[in-house]
């Protein structure tokens, strides 16, 4: 047989490997796995703020204080609308720090759309309660991510 085809092959079993393995990981809550990919996101976070948060954007950005540190922060999120705020995936668990400050203050803004919106009430809920507010879209990101918790907001304005 000829390399020409074997490793086109090979390229996408391991393509398909690594896949599968990065959703299983995620699925069971590895804290390797977990761990790895939030320093991933936070070391290319400023790359998503580019574009995060301003008009027709998929993603949003939470601006809320470091209840350590009392620094500012951006954290780009994917909020979904509500009729009284926000609800937000929270794939890593309710344990980041971004969800902590936000909890920890009792407040925050969320940028989307272009628009400020100050929020209040924080608190984490379960999918069950959350799941007719979303759309089909972020249902399957639950599913594949076996996503269990949300951060739910209240629109302050």
């Amino acid at each position: 047989m000829r390399l020409s085809r074997v490793i086109p092959g090979l390229l996408a079993a391991g393509t398909v490997g690594a896949g599968a393995a990065f959703v299983i990981g995620m699925r069971n809550k590895s804290p390797w796995l977990q761990d790895r990919v939030r320093a991933f996101s936070k070391r290319f976070s400023s790359e998503a703020l580019k574009t995060a948060g301003t008009r027709g954007a998929t993603n949003g950005v939470v601006l809320h204080v470091g209840r350590a540190s009392g620094r500012q922060y951006a954290t780009p999120i994917t909020p979904f609308p509500t009729p009284d705020g926000f609800v937000i995936n929270l794939p890593y668990t309710s344990k980041v720090d971004w969800a902590q400050n936000v909890l920890a203050a009792n407040s925050a803004t969320i940028v989307h759309d272009g628009i400020e919106h100050r929020v209040t009430d924080p608190r984490i809920v379960p999918y069950a309660e959350v799941a007719p507010l979303l759309p089909k879209a972020a249902g399957v990101f639950r599913a594949v991510f076996d996503v269990q918790e949300f951060l739910r907001v209240t629109k302050v304005d």
